[in-house]
């Protein structure tokens, strides 16, 4: 077996009402002056109160940002950590979606003044210290919670991230209840990118694809392929809820070591040219891009399938690759999401920027099982167009 490294967060605390108990926790694990990052819909919806009721109820002092926006802009993380550093913090607290837990991760490490967020960007660029740091997830789908991984928007479209264990939290709070007012279309998009993240993990390229990871990924599979309807139907459905919760942190701790790739890599310029939801980007390219990859990694969809849909065990190991590409795209259909790229107002005369834009995204297409040229994209692009 080859050598690797497995890296996951301090402490995972899960259960129905976590976020209500969050106070002792922080208090013990953070400190006394707690920098609260949130976004604007979350406050004013209320969800956040028993959190803040509850550090506060503690004794901790809580200073609250909560002006994060989807794909966060260089200027949301350094105003935000600057506050931080204004009010004293001794530990930070993410709480929403994976825009507001990624801020998080940047102002803990931003606000102790050893790095800048330019000099970051990349893999292993970060060094740290930084503050501790908690992050309690409001959906059901990027994993952040769990993961080493940190992306920001940079100019007026490209995305880069900060990877490096240094950012991952020393507390992941999963509380269901938080999760259970989530639109139907949310809880969709998330879930679907919580599959992609345990399906690319599983058949990634990268030299650190390991057997913890593996196992990670096909066990969120096994718990998002039987929930994730169920969610999307009744979001009032505890079990289902619960295993979308799970299910959607197993596939961040595997991605977090065992990277992902190309599915990734083609939904950037999507959600960065047409502001389309990172979740439902995936989900417009993930059947196309299992096709794709189809010649190098039929054996390892072939596993990774029948996780998730158990009936495809009844066919061939040769034709589970294609069945699992279409079983992925009729649950989105079923799932009410849009499924072409034209669905979400995107030009066919964009493809090739897109595929150009795709190109930049190294760091990802370094873990596909094929090689991606540009002309390859294109042809994926023109598919799900």
């Amino acid at each position: 077996m080859a050598g690797f490294a497995f890296n996951t967060v301090g402490q995972v605390v899960f259960g129905e009402g976590a976020a209500t108990r969050i106070g002792d926790i922080a208090k013990a694990r953070l400190g006394r002056r707690i920098f609260f990052v949130t976004d604007p819909g979350l406050l004013s919806s209320g969800i956040v109160e028993p959190a803040l009721r509850s550090l506060r109820d503690a004794g901790v002092e809580v200073r609250v940002y909560s002006e994060v926006v989807a794909d966060p802009p260089e200027a949301v993380v350094e105003a935000a950590a600057a506050l931080a550093v204004d009010f004293g913090s001794d530990g930070v607290i993410g709480f929403g979606g994976g825009s507001s837990m990624d801020v998080a991760k940047l102002v803990a490490l931003l606000a102790v003044g050893k790095e800048g967020l330019a000099e970051v960007y990349g893999v292993g660029n970060a060094k740290g210290p930084r503050l501790p740091l908690l992050l309690v997830p409001t959906t059901a789908g990027t994993g952040s919670e769990v993961t080493p991984i940190s992306i920001v928007t940079t100019g007026a479209s490209e995305k880069k991230g900060v990877v490096t264990p240094v950012i991952l939290p020393d507390v992941a709070l999963l509380d269901p209840e938080l999760t259970y007012a989530l639109p139907r279309a949310t809880t969709a998009m998330t879930g679907i990118d919580a599959m992609v993240h345990a399906i690319e993990a599983h058949a990634s390229a990268s030299a650190n694809n390991n057997p913890v990871s593996r196992s990670l990924a096909r066990e969120a599979l096994r718990l998002l392929g039987a929930s994730l309807e169920r969610a999307v139907r009744d979001g009032q459905d505890r079990a289902a809820r619960a295993d979308n919760l799970l299910g959607a942190m197993l596939a961040g701790q595997a991605f977090a070591n065992s990277p992902v790739a190309a599915v990734h890599a083609l939904a950037y310029p999507i959600g960065g040219h047409y502001h389309v939801p990172h979740g439902l980007s995936n989900s417009l390219v993930l059947p196309h891009v299992l096709r794709f990859n189809a010649e190098t990694a039929a054996m390892a969809y072939a596993e990774t399938s029948v996780c998730a849909f158990p009936e495809l065990a009844e066919l061939p190991e040769q034709r589970r690759a294609a069945a699992f590409a279409d079983k992925l795209d009729a649950l989105a259909r079923r799932c009410e999401l849009p499924t072409r790229l034209r669905d979400v107002g995107i030009e066919r005369e964009a493809i090739a920027r897109l595929a150009s834009d795709a190109m930049l995204q190294t760091r990802l297409l370094v873990n596909n099982p094929r090689s991606v040229a540009e002309a390859d994209a294109r042809g994926i692009y023109e598919a799900a167009w």
